[in-house]
């Protein structure tokens, strides 16, 4: 095919046409081009999923430099839940942009700081008083959230369980679960971190309920670490990049009640789960559970990098003054296009869309499971779902299958991702501006790539 790139007008947001397009072989030559400038300048350390280089997306779809246009089942890992370039984030982005770029908030604080985190206090679980400090990226608020729960208590154990995902920093490292390729070759990594059984109920022993689960789990960690001994319990309410794990009924509730009998502050790391990408405004609304910590990033930014740790005022005010913080934390453009993209769920009626998605979504997968053995489990809430391949007759995970699925879509013009311990999940996150048509359009692709694998 021959190429044809898209012309240098080419604006992002809603208004770009909702189809998928393929102009050229993917990857096609001028992300064949990039491909090439980029090994010769960035670290074979950073990967990507799709070898081909965005020139505008908006809605459900991403174009690339060659002009392929892409169903966007991915929303760059939960991040454009309102989508990409959405109107009223680009517009208060840019507004704040000529006012100022930055003061530092430690130095000179501003309006639209206080404004977030009024906005965190309102929207989060709970009817008690809050606080917020606000970072750059997941990894770092839930860092802040074990310092918070360490200073608050004065202990310094902390839990996590199997599967967990918390991100890329040294601390973050240690609680998350998988080695490869997360944490291999990087360590020692922080102490006193201790990891216990989780609830995954498609592999769990059948009939094994979330109370189960979850005394199960808090009987580990009192004969491994001691209850007194833990400043808090780090947990996803559904894992994330673990295989979009969610647990048994009142798996969550239990711990919960478990945290607080022990003086043990409860973290909900929500930063893939939250702002309204589970159909609720966070995944723990589903379990009525209010956390004590709640973190958030991703989606809250509207695709500009801004994370945050919200909880209980005791909590958060047991820091000292300037215990908390960070040179770019909480920067003006990003909490103005914070503010806007909370204002675009609001009004969009976002969450509701999200429900509305993962209802579409899984009205028509478990047909596919029903008739391939090799879907294990179709599982997630909201715009949040998972697909787990196994080897037909029990649940001996194909990750194989799951690159193959994974690479037929790419190569038919849909993003999808892989995730799981095991490698052998694909977890759908369309951001919730998709339309209906090109919803199903990526699950066609998705059926026809399973049938040709």
């Amino acid at each position: 095919m021959t190429a044809s790139a898209p012309s240098p007008e080419l604006i992002g947001g809603p208004g770009l046409p909702q189809r998928r397009e393929l102009r050229t072989e993917v990857p096609g030559p001028l992300s064949r081009e990039l491909a090439a400038r980029r090994s010769a300048a960035v670290s074979a350390g950073v990967s990507s999923t799709l070898p081909v280089y965005a020139a505008a997306a908006g809605g459900g779809v991403l174009v690339d430099v060659d002009g392929n246009s892409f169903v966007d089942l991915g929303s760059g890992i939960a991040v454009t839940t309102v989508g990409n370039s959405a109107p009223k984030v680009v517009a208060a982005a840019s507004d704040q942009l000529v006012r100022f770029t930055h003061t530092c908030a430690m130095i000179t604080p501003y309006e639209s700081y206080v404004r977030l985190a009024e906005e965190l206090a309102a929207i989060t679980p709970g009817d008690h008083e809050k606080r917020t400090a606000l970072f750059n990226t997941g990894s770092e608020a839930v860092e802040n959230a074990v310092k918070i729960a360490r200073c608050a208590t004065g202990r310094t154990g902390i839990a996590v369980v199997d599967h967990a995902y918390h991100g890329r920093t040294n601390l973050t490292m240690a609680l998350t679960a998988k080695n490869k390729p997360y944490k291999d070759g990087f360590g020692p990594f922080a102490a006193d971190v201790h990891r216990a059984p989780t609830s995954y109920p498609f592999r769990d022993d059948a009939g094994l309920s979330g109370a189960e689960a979850a005394k199960r789990t808090t009987d580990y960690l009192e004969r491994t670490a001691g209850a007194d001994r833990l400043a808090a319990l780090v947990i996803e309410p559904i894992q994330g990049e673990g295989g979009f794990i969610v647990p048994a009924p009142g798996f969550l509730a239990e711990l919960a009640r478990w945290c607080r009998a022990n003086g043990i502050v409860f973290v909900a790391d929500e930063v893939q789960t939250g702002v309204a990408r589970t159909g609720s405004w966070f995944a723990t609304d589903h379990e009525d559970v209010v956390p004590d910590l709640i973190t958030t990033a991703k989606g809250l930014g509207g695709g500009l990098p801004i994370a945050a740790v919200t909880g209980r005022a005791e909590l958060m005010d047991a820091v000292p003054a300037g215990g908390l913080g960070g040179t770019y934390g909480g920067n003006p453009v990003a909490c103005a296009a914070a503010l806007a993209a909370l204002e675009t769920i609001r009004e969009d009626g976002l969450v509701a869309r999200a429900a509305a998605i993962g209802e579409q979504a899984t009205a028509r997968l478990p047909a596919l499971a029903d008739a391939d053995p090799r879907i294990g489990d179709v599982r997630g809430r909201g715009a949040m779902i998972a697909v787990e391949f196994v080897r037909p007759g029990g649940t001996e995970p194909d990750a194989a299958l799951a690159k193959a699925v994974a690479d037929h879509c790419h190569r038919t013009g849909v993003l999808v991702l892989t995730c799981g311990s095991f490698g052998n999940v694909i977890r759908l996150l369309p951001p919730l501006t998709i339309p209906d048509e090109l919803l199903h359009d990526g699950l066609d692709v998705l059926a026809d790539a399973l049938a040709q694998s």
